[in-house]
């Protein structure tokens, strides 16, 4: 090959990387924020193309913004960050009441309301409207508009049933 081919080609596939990298324009038709139209004829007005026509078949043309593409990390911007996160102590969110202290642990899903008094370890509660009782430590436990504390034995004799089939220990 020559020079002057390989000038031609490169010139040729640079005219076509700027043609695709320039967004097309709206049809007439369009509204006036629609950035992209669906393969089912629906329009789009998200800001970008990820997900845009999502239930719609996909996207049939897009005339958007140009997407920005996330900076590539280095070894070195990772070390850097890694550095910053272990001077500054993390926030270590509350475990239930006998949870595992491993990593791999869930943390406990916080509740909005406060326990009622009168609970213990060895009591469940009751919740008198739905004839449920909950175990210490879950999420419903001494927090439901309407209950009360008793021990298992107590509650299942009086016919009360554990939250998800699932007993105390």
């Amino acid at each position: 090959m020559t020079i002057k081919a390989i000038a031609l080609m490169c010139a040729l596939t640079l005219t076509a990387a700027a043609q695709a990298a320039t967004p097309a324009t709206a049809p007439a038709g369009a509204p006036a924020d629609a950035n992209g139209l669906c393969k089912d004829g629906s329009y789009s007005t998200t800001a970008t193309k990820k997900g845009a026509c999502k239930g719609h078949k996909g996207v049939k043309e897009w005339w958007g913004t140009a997407e920005a593409k996330p900076a590539k990390k280095t070894a070195k911007s990772e070390k850097s960050a890694k550095s910053e996160a272990a001077a500054e102590p993390a926030a270590t969110p509350a475990m239930a009441p006998g949870a595992a202290s491993s990593p791999a642990a869930k943390p406990a899903r916080t509740t909005v309301a406060k326990a009622a008094p009168g609970g213990g370890s060895d009591k469940v509660w009751v919740n008198t409207e739905s004839k449920v009782y909950h175990c210490p430590g879950d999420h419903w436990y001494g927090t439901t508009k309407q209950g009360e504390y008793m021990s298992e034995a107590e509650a299942t004799a009086k016919g009360y049933r554990a939250d998800r089939g699932k007993a105390c220990k």
